[in-house]
């Protein structure tokens, strides 16, 4: 008697089944997830301890003071959880793209030029660069230019760019967690706490207060989102 093949078995079922070749993408996914997870409270603890001047000339100053702290102002850190975030959306798309292969390319897509924009909207290394030259310059002409070209960095660094990503990103979330519902591959919770992520997100923390606001409420699903997500794609790259 011959078996029948796992998608007449996950139809039979009521399951999906994932593709075994992925397990590894999925490990790291995981990790990711984690990695992501304990970056929550380090962000928080560097944004109460050193909080990000308001001015070019304050940027310029901690900058000559402490480089590395500079960086870590204009968001050196959230770059690399953006780099993580590439793991996890890749991990989502080879676990739900039999549920959907054309909402899980729109969305893995979205979410990709999504952090794409992002990092041409950080300008953190062109402020240190300047800062640089701001400290060398000899006549008020020169320091003038240079903080005027600083202010054109920072305006560039939460402008447009910035609130496409933010979107953009928001957008691809939705869609991920639209599928999930439709899958039993992930639980609905994971579903229904990633359709609040983007919904919060669809409102870019450069938004004033408001955008404040919703970036400081969205940390809590987030995190739980990060605690779902890591669980079950570490199951899902386990053998057998």
């Amino acid at each position: 008697m011959t078996s029948k093949p796992s998608s007449q078995m996950a139809q039979i079922t009521g399951e999906e089944t994932t593709d075994p070749r992925w397990k590894g993408l999925y490990k790291a996914s995981g990790a990711a997830a984690i990695a992501l997870l304990l970056s929550i409270p380090i962000q928080i603890i560097i944004f109460i301890a050193w909080p990000p001047p308001s001015t070019v000339e304050g940027f310029f100053t901690v900058f000559q003071n402490n480089w590395f702290l500079g960086l870590l102002n204009l968001d050196l850190l959230y770059m690399l959880t953006n780099v993580l975030m590439i793991l996890i959306f890749l991990g989502l798309y080879a676990a739900l793209r039999q549920v959907s292969q054309s909402y899980m390319a729109i969305g893995l897509t979205l979410s990709l030029v999504g952090i794409a924009v992002y990092f041409a909207s950080n300008t953190a290394f062109e402020m240190l660069s300047l800062s640089g030259q701001y400290a060398a310059a000899t006549t008020d002409a020169q320091r003038a230019m240079f903080l005027g070209a600083g202010q054109v960095m920072l305006e560039i660094y939460q402008g447009t760019a910035f609130a496409l990503y933010y979107i953009l990103t928001a957008v691809a979330l939705l869609i991920f967690s639209a599928v999930m519902l439709r899958s039993n591959i992930f639980s609905k919770v994971t579903a229904y706490v990633g359709i609040l992520m983007g919904v919060l997100m669809l409102v870019p923390s450069t938004a004033g207060t408001i955008g404040l606001y919703f970036a400081l409420i969205s940390l809590a699903p987030t995190a739980i989102w990060f605690i779902l997500i890591a669980r079950r794609l570490f199951r899902l790259g386990q053998p057998g």
